[in-house]
């Protein structure tokens, strides 16, 4: 076989390999229920309070540079930008293969989402955060949620701007940041 068809061939293997990944995630996220944090991610949970924002968590597998993961390797997105003050319960679901976790900080002026300064350990200063969801099956704070796993955490919000985001090191540089607006 020449050189030209092997990498045809390898192309069209990586092309399959990959869609069949972005379906099973797509089975994986909507459940047979159709919402995340489901049965299918190993643990349910319970019913929670206020408007209910879910997030998705995730990578693209281990990929570091310098030991580091490299921008734009992870993701967090929530499902909506907007809820309404008073009780805002987040249910956050890793779908990575990396634990992973989420922290509401307030964006303070025109601060943007994904600008926060790095300490030397490749974090940021969460010392003013409102809450967090970092415990696998679980609500409030741990050890992380580990891939396949939700944890939530209900909080009561006034109006304003916040940023979701993961801080275990080197995960918000590598793009795990998010907006949230309150009304």
């Amino acid at each position: 076989m020449s050189v030209r068809r092997r990498v045809v061939v390898l192309g069209a293997v990586a092309t399959l390999v990959l869609a069949a990944g972005s379906l099973a995630l797509v089975g994986i996220a909507s459940g047979p229920s159709g919402s995340l944090g489901g049965s299918s991610t190993g643990c349910a949970a319970p019913a929670l309070k206020g408007a209910v924002v879910r997030v998705t968590l995730s990578n693209m597998g281990r990929m570091t540079v310098n030991g580091m993961m490299g921008t734009g390797a992870m993701s967090l997105r929530a499902d909506r930008a907007t809820v309404p003050s008073g009780k805002v319960s987040f249910l956050a679901t890793n779908f990575g293969s990396v634990t992973h976790e989420l922290i509401v900080l307030p964006l303070d002026g025109a601060g943007l989402a994904g600008s926060r300064p790095l300490g030397g350990d490749s974090r940021v200063d969460e010392s003013r955060s409102l809450g967090e969801a970092s415990a696998s099956c679980a609500a409030g704070g741990g050890d992380g949620i580990l891939p396949g796993a939700s944890g939530w955490v209900t909080l009561s919000l006034r109006p304003g701007r916040y940023e979701l985001l993961c801080n275990l090191p080197g995960h918000y540089a590598a793009g795990m940041y998010s907006q949230l607006t309150v009304d």
